[in-house]
């Protein structure tokens, strides 16, 4: 980082708790260019997060809209994070996008995410904003109040200090970055990850497909169908209680009664994790139902487990694997742009094995990596040492 300079003249933020000025501030930053934008929220007892706090930033406002103020009307906010013209500006932007899509039903459009952006422009993987800030600005944020209670008001002047600070330093990156990007002729780059990001379904994923991130080490599809019942009935009432989903019951329970396949609340209870009170309860049925669907599936349309290899399935040998990384981490050090945006382990071991239809042998990863690494799986290329350093040659050198 940097040494610290001297922090930049911003205007003073003014806090919004009335729909009269929400509406007055939100149609004139939808005029500009561009706005920076942030939230506040809590979430450790909810499903859904709490929004406390939306920052705005424009050329000469400051705005923090306090969004626990009663009768607030922020219709002004949504129009603002509809119109094209005006691009939103985020640093890390999935779970502030996640707060809008569900409090609007609508996505945000023309969005950037300068985490994104600094991956393509070379700082690093997931860089934080902080660090962010000082890589670009020289300047040092205090983030002492990352973990407030944003929900407790009133909010205290070191807090409104510190959520101001998130969007009006980001006006000063992204510009940086932007302009580094163009520089580097990178924007599209940019664009192309961002892609995912607005795409609702981020956000709003199939609950008959959250069985996967469980993780369950069986190949037997009885057990992955029940779980993937089980693990669909969670998500939706977890959604119609507002609970996190492991309040409503946990992981490890979860796998456990899809091997057990209990029959009864008597036999709820008897599973570890389970709670007398939730066997007896409500949500019992709906459960033991779940069990049953996941056992009255036709047997081709059981899921078959991810960690299953299909029996043609080639293997590759790791040498080869760790070979493509290594080739992957000095490509990515040339081009100055985060490895893990370029491709990931499970992808390597895919273009180990032969397989064609990824996302690395496409577009810019194509051109900065893919291409090279066929080479090198073709044995046309070679990886050498040569004074120390690691080269990327023909075989025949």
């Amino acid at each position: 980082m940097r040494a610290m300079s001297k922090r930049p003249a911003f205007s003073e933020p003014v806090m919004l708790t009335s729909s009269e000025e929400v509406a007055r501030y939100c149609n004139s930053l939808a005029q500009e260019e561009f706005v920076t934008i942030d939230t506040e929220f809590v979430r450790e007892r909810t499903y859904w997060p709490q929004l406390c706090l939306v920052q705005l930033a424009g050329v000469k406002d400051v705005v923090l809209i306090d969004t626990c103020a009663q009768g607030l009307d922020l219709t002004p906010l949504k129009n603002l994070l509809a119109k094209k013209e005006c691009l939103k500006v985020f640093h890390a932007a999935r779970q502030d996008l996640e707060i809008f899509l569900h409090i609007f039903d609508e996505m945000p459009v023309s969005v950037f995410d300068t985490q994104i952006a600094a991956m393509v422009a070379g700082f690093g993987e997931q860089v934080g904003y902080d660090n962010l800030v000082g890589s670009l600005t020289g300047c040092r944020i205090d983030k002492a109040h990352r973990f407030s209670d944003w929900a407790a008001r009133p909010l205290r002047p070191a807090q409104i200090t510190y959520a101001a600070a998130d969007v009006t330093y980001l006006r000063l990156v992204y510009q940086k970055l932007h302009q580094q990007l163009e520089e580097q002729g990178r924007l599209e780059w940019v664009k192309v990850e961002q892609t995912s990001l607005t795409d609702v379904a981020t956000y709003r994923p199939d609950p008959r497909n959250l069985w996967r991130k469980l993780k369950a080490r069986t190949n037997n599809r009885r057990i992955l169908g029940i779980l993937q019942e089980c693990a669909a009935w969670r998500e939706i009432e977890a959604q119609k209680l507002d609970l996190p989903r492991q309040r409503v019951i946990r992981d490890e329970s979860l796998m456990e009664i899809a091997a057990v396949k209990p029959k009864t609340p008597q036999d709820l209870a008897r599973i570890r994790g389970v709670t007398n009170n939730f066997a007896e309860g409500n949500s019992a049925q709906g459960l033991l139902n779940a069990i049953n669907r996941g056992e009255e599936m036709d047997e081709e349309d059981l899921p078959i487990s991810p960690f299953k290899k299909k029996p043609d399935a080639k293997k590759s040998p790791q040498a080869v694997i760790a070979l493509l990384k290594t080739l992957l981490v000095l490509r990515s050090e040339a081009h100055h742009v985060a490895a893990r945006l370029v491709a990931s382990g499970d992808e390597l071991e895919k273009l180990a094995s032969g397989e064609t239809d990824l996302p690395v042998l496409k577009g810019w990863r194509y051109e900065i990596f893919g291409q090279e690494a066929q080479s090198l799986l073709a044995g046309e290329k070679a990886l050498m040492i040569k004074n120390g350093e690691l080269h990327f040659c023909d075989a025949q050198q």
